[in-house]
């Protein structure tokens, strides 16, 4: 998968605006926050926000981050998508625990290599299960899980193809 093919993918789960005061994320636009936004050189109103602005956020922020592009192919969305939604550290962390090396939420060669040995679509599942059952932890689940849980439900039903 490419960027543009993820970037794709991505913005059906993240829609356009939002500003839900029970979001933690706050002022969204396509999915970036006003924080990022503005850290990424952003200057106008987050309603505003130009998709081709936010899918270059998104190859700095996160696709690059995670080093998507060293991932086995069936992996690279999942990584990506979890990295979005739960920020780069946590979506390492949850690869590196699904690959068996220390999850210190940087990724490196270690990481890389360990990934690069599994099925690609086969360490996807296994992300993705890690990844649902830590959210299923969080406070705010009650609030976003069923959102979540669909999200999550799409990418291993994706894993099909």
């Amino acid at each position: 998968m490419t960027f543009d093919e993820a970037f794709d993918r991505l913005i059906g789960h993240e829609g356009g605006y939002a500003n839900s005061p029970s979001d933690p994320g706050g002022e969204t636009m396509w999915g970036v926050t006003a924080k990022v936004a503005y850290a990424n050189g952003y200057t106008g109103r987050m309603r505003d926000l130009p998709r081709d602005t936010a899918k270059a956020i998104y190859r700095k922020q996160y696709w690059d981050s995670v080093k998507a592009e060293q991932l086995p192919l069936g992996l690279r969305f999942d990584v990506f998508d979890a990295a979005v939604n739960s920020g780069v550290s946590q979506s390492v962390k949850w690869l590196q625990r699904v690959v068996g090396v220390v999850d210190d939420g940087v990724i490196g060669p270690m990481t890389i290599s360990a990934a690069n040995k599994l099925d690609g679509k086969a360490a996807a599942a296994a992300f993705n299960g890690v990844r649902l059952d830590f959210m299923t932890s969080l406070p705010t689940w009650g609030m976003f899980g069923k959102g979540w849980a669909r999200r999550i439900a799409s990418n291993l039903q994706a894993l099909k193809g």
